[in-house]
This record gives C-alpha cells, sequence and structure tokens, in this order.
C-alpha cells in the first residue's frame, strides 16, 4: 500500500504567487494512476471548495478526502462521496470535552478576529478570521480562555495570498495529522510510509508527526523555520525539502509534490 497525502492550496494547487509548471498537474494525475497510489487531499477546503478546485485546475478525485482542516473524512467510491462511518465517534471517544459553541462563547469578545461563514463552520471545526498584525494579542486572550479546557487544539496559519490570518479551533482528535493517521490505519499503511505534502502553518502536525513529510519549493518560510526546529529536535524525522530542477519541474506546488514522491520511492 503507497498513501500519497497532499495539501490543496499553494501545494498541490498552483494558486500563489510563484508560477507553476503548466504539465505538472497532468503528470501528477498520470503518475498516480500509472503506480497505483492511493491519493489522500488533507486540506482546509470543504467537499464544495475541494470539487470546484477539482474542476478548476484538473486535479483528479483522490481516493480519500480528509477536508475541513482533517475534521472530516469522506472516501471517493465509484463516482460518489461516502461520509467515512466510523470518524465522528472516534472524534467523540478522543475528545469527549469538545464543545464548538462554548468555545464560540468563549471567544465572542475578543478583538481583531471574526468568525468565518457558516461554510467554513461544521461540529468539529470553529474558524475565524484574524487581524495578522494583531495575532500576537488575539492568540494570548485565545490562550486564556480557550486553552486546555474543551480538548481542543488551536491551529493559527496565514495565507499569504490574501493576507488573513486563519484560526481554527478543532477537537483534539481531529486534526490533519490524527485524520491522516486515521485513513492510514484504516488502510494497513504503516505511519512511516505514508507521504504528506505541505507548504503552510497548519501543515506542521502531519509533517513533523511521522509520516515522510515533503515541503513544496514555495513553502512559507515560518513553516520551513518550524519544521528545521522540529528536525533538530528529533533528527528521526524524514522531511524533504523540495528544491526543483528535477526532470525538468520547478519544485513549486504539484511540481514539488512529485518530486518529493519520486525522493521516497512511491514513483520509480
Amino acid at each position: 500500500m503507497q498513501i500519497l497525502a497532499t495539501d490543496l492550496d499553494r501545494t498541490l494547487l498552483p494558486n500563489g504567487r510563484w508560477e507553476g509548471d503548466p504539465q505538472a498537474i497532468e503528470l501528477f494525475n498520470e503518475l498516480t494512476v500509472e503506480h497505483g497510489t492511493r491519493v489522500v487531499y488533507v486540506t482546509g477546503r470543504n467537499l464544495d471548495l475541494t470539487e470546484k478546485a477539482i474542476a478548476e485546475y484538473g486535479v483528479r478525485h483522490p481516493d480519500v478526502l480528509c477536508g475541513d482542516v482533517g475534521t472530516t473524512i469522506r472516501r471517493y467510491e465509484h463516482g460518489r462521496w461516502n461520509p467515512d462511518a466510523g470518524w465522528d465517534a472516534h472524534v467523540r471517544r478522543a475528545s469527549p470535552r469538545w464543545d464548538a459553541a462554548a468555545i464560540r462563547d468563549a471567544v465572542a469578545t475578543v478583538d481583531g478576529m471574526r468568525e468565518q461563514e457558516s461554510e467554513h463552520q461544521n461540529p468539529f471545526k470553529q474558524s475565524y478570521y484574524v487581524d495578522h498584525a494583531q495575532r500576537e494579542s488575539v492568540l494570548q486572550q485565545v490562550d486564556g480562555r480557550v486553552k486546555g479546557k474543551f480538548d481542543e487544539v488551536i491551529v493559527y496559519s496565514f495565507d499569504s495570498q490574501d493576507g488573513k490570518g486563519l484560526l481554527d479551533f478543532l477537537p483534539a482528535g481531529a486534526t490533519k495529522q490524527t485524520a491522516l493517521e486515521y485513513v492510514a490505519q484504516a488502510y494497513g499503511c504503516p505511519k512511516g510510509e505514508v507521504v504528506f505534502c505541505g507548504d503552510s502553518g497548519n501543515d506542521i502536525f502531519p509533517l513533523t508527526a511521522g509520516f515522510r513529510g515533503v515541503l513544496v519549493r514555495n513553502a512559507d518560510d515560518q513553516l520551513v523555520a518550524n519544521v528545521k526546529q522540529a528536525l533538530e529536535r528529533n533528527p528521526k524525522l524524514e522531511v524533504y525539502f523540495a528544491k526543483g530542477d528535477f526532470r525538468g519541474l520547478s519544485g513549486y506546488y504539484t511540481s514539488g509534490v512529485i518530486e518529493g514522491a519520486y525522493h521516497y520511492g512511491l514513483f520509480s
């Protein structure tokens, strides 16, 4: 079993400020089919936005979608999306104190953040936009009101394309990392044989959790620094930094995913 998991925006999808290789997405699609690779998208996008990305950029449907920052899991089977029947119960067992409504009440009066639109919320995800210039103050207030009370994780990332800070409250049992661990276990794939590709702040957990990590060449500087610090603390971690100049590819976005997959032997 080979699993190639990847974030979408600015990782598999060429939608950042760097120019992507025009042939890379078609090559990714061909290689994953040719090698029988199990493809998993691990993304902040919900199902509707994922379908829009597939239609717009021409990337293939994945075998599994870990959407909404890992809080939902769906399998793509016979042309249809099927929710994973055991995921919700798994999360509730893992994070029994989780309470999205209580978190919403707790942070309602924090200046510098506003709740995201309803389509970006779900029972396991409470999300906000943050004024990036005020992030330190916002995160300090949030920690005081929420941290450690709801079996939660607090994930902050910066959308360099839109200039927005993004703040997600998730159950500790429902993150990009834990969703991918759940999928790998379901397929009987050892964690150390799963390749995960990312580019930004909320990818830090799966990149440093014992999967085989790949940072595309356009990865955020802060993520690169955080991953290098994690490698210093734990030299056993496997992380590959795409460099470009590989098979005529630049290393940005999809090309970096392909380069990383070759590095770990998923593609011969």
